[in-house]
């Protein structure tokens, strides 16, 4: 189980739902069909612990869920609003908590494996499956998944061919995993002064032809570039003499306008679902007959 399921809620409910009280063995486990308002009253009752009635969510999400995905608990097919909604132990947790303690515990839980996959290895396997692939400096990452690091890959697959033509990514986090990719000794040699302090921008390209560094903010519901944040990366860089673009990408229109007041001057707007155009944000600079 993963450490999630450990918990003592989740020993609760599997003692409830065996009727196994303290003074009993679990060779008297048994697998009767039980609501959880049963499983909180029996915890209460027999455990002395004080779960208020408005926890049957948690009970549902932290265990019943769970459990049912991993084959210990079945429920019974009614509508999970009725009255007559049930959960029991399978056959097969009740043979396993009936043994508990003797040589032939190890032989059923050996055997319950056999035919269902640990929990644990169940999510693993979810979660690799929804990885969401992405070329990072020509080579093949996964992020986890989510609406920020859908457009972090935007961003890179995206964004950086069009606007940063030939640029190498220096810095990405996942949602996940923080520093995905870290390029340390291009950064300090561009003159970064990196602590574990400084919160980095979401994505750093840097293009060589033209010695610009490209800090993007990938805001889909906190951090755009706005006059603070833009102090702060100011700080981090104050030794980098390399030309600094500040773009703030976004995954909609929408999302944009919610944040459009808070944007700084002097920053650029990138829109994944217009990936060809810009906002700048720069007063005079672009102005004139195209």
């Amino acid at each position: 189980m993963p450490k999630a399921q450990q918990a003592d809620i989740c020993c609760y409910v599997i003692l409830a739902m065996a009727g196994v009280k303290p003074d009993m063995s679990w060779s008297e486990a048994t697998n009767e069909w039980i609501r959880i308002h049963d499983i909180i009253q029996f915890v209460n009752t027999f455990y002395d612990m004080g779960y208020a009635e408005n926890s049957r969510e948690t009970f549902r999400k932290q265990a019943l869920h769970r459990f049912r995905t991993a084959a210990l608990i079945e429920d019974n097919g009614k509508a999970t609003n009725s009255p007559n909604y049930r959960y029991r132990l399978t056959e097969e947790t009740v043979q396993i908590l009936r043994t508990m303690g003797t040589p032939k515990w190890k032989e059923y839980i050996k055997r319950f494996l056999c035919y269902h996959e640990k929990l644990i290895d169940l999510y693993a396997s979810k979660k690799k499956m929804t990885m969401m692939p992405v070329n990072i400096n020509g080579e093949s990452f996964k992020f986890s998944t989510g609406k920020h690091n859908e457009l972090q890959k935007a961003i890179i697959e995206e964004f950086a061919p069009r606007f940063a033509p030939n640029s190498e990514c220096l810095y990405v986090g996942d949602t996940i995993e923080k520093n995905l990719v870290k390029n340390v000794e291009k950064l300090k040699e561009l003159g970064f002064e990196i602590t574990l302090h400084d919160k980095m921008p979401d994505v750093v390209l840097y293009r060589e032809d033209k010695d610009w560094i490209y800090f993007v903010e990938s805001v889909t519901s906190v951090g755009p570039m706005d006059p603070k944040r833009i102090l702060e990366i100011e700080e981090m860089t104050k030794d980098v003499t390399a030309g600094k673009i500040f773009v703030t990408a976004f995954l909609d229109f929408k999302t944009y306008k919610k944040f459009a007041e808070e944007l700084a001057w002097e920053t650029e707007v990138w829109i994944a679902e217009m990936p060809e155009h810009m906002i700048h944000l720069n007063g005079d600079r672009f102005m004139g007959p195209r």
